[in-house]
Formats: structure tokens, C-alpha cells, sequence
């Protein structure tokens, strides 16, 4: 931070902890213990950028990822205008996936793209529903978000904090309710 930032009140945000990404496979046990199913897919969600700068770096990360067989990654736009590229993988693959997301988000962030990411997605199935663990780029934590099935954009707000007292101890989760944001139109959320 620079002295004007300083006397103006500016703040950098703290750059995010990707590696933080590898203990979700930790976290997807600990579901699975209580009744959860990690589906195997996950996605990143940014802004995408005008030009073809993004596009290159996306490229060259999708030819490493879809080297390993059973792999494929799928981008999509949502109606908020945010690009989301979805990692397909087998079901329970956890690591996989985890590693996927983490290349996908580092790529990115290194080639300066970080401040056009948002968060990116774990999917599970808990009785027959779709729920995601969400992983917030700019504070580094994770949080539940849990559709209500046959629910226009309403959340299941007890198994959100069903899911956070089972997941606290193996990821940092977001304190701040107020950040649990409803992301509406995510793939495989419906």
C-alpha cells in the first residue's frame, strides 16, 4: 500500500491463498461421513476480459487438464454476464478436481487476470439435491450455498450451517454471513 492509499483510506486486497483449494478434499470426506456425495465437478467464475488475452491462458490450461482422460472442461455464461468454466471429473475425485481449479484460478491470477476472478464452486448431491462449497478468491474462504429444491432462488439456510459445523475444522470459513452470496445460475445448481 502507497502513502496516498494510505491518507485516502484505499486498501489492496490480500492476495488470495489458492493452496487452500487442496484441503477440500479433506472437507469432501468429512461431508461424506455425514450423508454428502462430491459429484466430481467444480468451476471457476470470472469476469471475462475483452480481447483475447484470457482466452489464451484458458487454452493452454484446458490442454493440460484434458490430457488426463476423463476430463473435459466446459465454459458457460450466466445471466449476470459472468464466464464460468466447469471441470468435469469422476464422481468422488475430490483431488482432482481440486487440482484442476487450482490451475485454472493460478493461471489466471498469473498472467494478471486476479482481479476478474470471483469464486469457484465444489458440487455435491445431499438427498437428492445439488449444493456447492463456494470458495471466495478475494477473502481467501470458502462458504455453503444450498438452493432450495423446487425453489426459484431460495436457500436452504440450516444446511448452510449444517455444512459449515462440518467443514469449519477443514477449511477457513467465511464469518461474515453477510458474504454468503446467493450465486444464482451457476452450472449444475440448476
Amino acid at each position: 500500500m502507497g502513502f496516498l492509499d494510505a491518507i485516502f483510506g484505499r486498501t489492496t486486497p490480500p492476495k488470495a491463498d489458492l493452496e487452500v483449494l487442496f484441503s477440500v478434499p479433506q472437507a469432501a470426506l468429512s461431508l461424506e461421513v455425514q450423508g454428502f456425495r462430491f459429484l466430481g465437478r467444480g468451476a471457476v467464475c470470472f469476469r471475462d476480459s475483452e480481447g483475447s488475452a484470457d482466452d489464451d491462458v484458458i487454452a493452454e490450461v484446458e490442454q493440460i487438464i484434458t490430457v488426463d482422460e476423463g476430463a473435459r472442461i466446459e465454459r458457460t455464461q450466466d445471466q449476470y454476464g459472468f464466464t464460468w468454466l466447469s471441470v468435469h471429473r469422476e464422481a468422488g475425485d475430490a483431488i482432482a478436481v481440486a487440482t484442476d481449479l487450482h490451475a485454472l484460478n493460478s493461471s489466471l491470477a498469473d498472467h494478471g487476470f486476479s482481479s476478474a476472478l470471483l469464486c469457484s464452486t465444489f458440487l455435491f448431491e445431499y438427498q437428492g439435491r445439488t449444493l456447492a462449497l463456494v470458495y471466495l478468491f478475494k477473502r481467501g474462504t470458502f462458504y455453503p450455498f444450498v438452493p432450495e429444491s423446487g425453489s426459484a432462488q431460495r436457500r436452504d439456510n440450516a444446511l448452510e450451517l449444517q455444512i459449515r459445523g462440518i467443514v469449519e475444522a477443514d477449511v477457513p470459513v467465511e464469518k461474515d454471513l453477510g458474504r454468503w452470496l446467493a450465486i444464482w445460475g451457476a452450472p449444475g445448481l440448476g
